[in-house]
């Protein structure tokens, strides 16, 4: 059940692991991400540039986390909002203050769940024809693996 305490909104505070995972799993956006995989989970909340977050009381029920170099784009990679809590326009307000922490030329860009690709149209996203996925590759040696190995670097 949804509190009913005004939403307030911070940015750049990240939320801990344990928090980005619940806000996750309580969006159905868990079930699209490596949520029992600690390690990739750390990176995810470690690494990212921009985070907004929604609160009711002490409790996380949206964030967007977003990888970008600020002056040309942004990959909003995760839009989540508490199932209890959707259709309230907290999402478009986590996407406001996401774009309020960019260059005024930085374009964002998502990859949007099947489930929401008739959201983004109304917030004013232009559906492109032409993203690409590429999966990793096992195999691959890494640069950052390297960085890590005793005496390299």
């Amino acid at each position: 059940m949804a509190r009913t305490r005004e939403i307030t909104y911070r940015t750049g505070v990240p939320l801990s692991v344990e928090q980005f995972i619940d806000v996750l799993e309580r969006s159905t956006l868990g079930e699209r991400r490596p949520i029992r995989n600690a390690e990739v989970m750390r990176r995810m909340v470690e690494e990212a540039d921009v985070w907004a977050t929604a609160w009711d009381g002490d409790v996380p029920v949206g964030v967007a986390r977003s990888l970008t170099d600020y002056a040309y784009c942004c990959y909003l990679s995760d839009l989540a909002v508490d199932a209890a809590y959707q259709r309230r326009g907290i999402g478009k307000r986590l996407i406001d203050a996401t774009r309020s922490a960019l260059g005024p030329s930085c374009k964002l860009i998502l990859l949007a769940a099947p489930a929401a690709m008739s959201y983004y149209p109304h917030l004013g996203f232009v559906q492109h024809p032409s993203a690409w996925t590429l999966d990793p590759d096992p195999g691959m040696p890494r640069a950052h693996d390297r960085a890590r190995e005793p005496g390299s670097g």
